[in-house]
């Protein structure tokens, strides 16, 4: 399964509902093995970004559908990072000339 972090900043809306932000991540979690995507961890967090998720998904089209349908509901804006293992890494560099 490929790994994904997912960075994420409250939109206005999600602001305004921010009590709700946990029950919104559990509904998401439940939603997301409907997509083939497990969620790793979750992390509320201070600076730059609202939110920090590791994700695992099944396939691309799976994380891509999922992201959008998240998307969509408007409480949050999401930049998502396809993240390599260090054994993964190991076979990129061995790749290399």
């Amino acid at each position: 399964m490929a790994t994904y972090i997912c960075l994420m900043n409250f939109t206005d809306q999600g602001a305004r509902a921010i009590k709700e932000t946990v029950l919104r991540s559990e509904a998401a979690q439940k939603a997301g093995k409907e997509y083939g995507v497990t969620f790793k961890s979750v992390h509320w967090t201070q600076g730059a970004y609202d939110i920090v998720i590791e994700l695992e998904a099944k396939d691309e089209a799976g994380m891509m559908a999922f992201g959008m349908a998240m998307a969509s509901l408007g409480f949050v804006r999401t930049q998502t990072l396809r993240a390599y293992n260090a054994s993964e890494t190991k076979a990129f560099i061995a790749k290399m000339p």
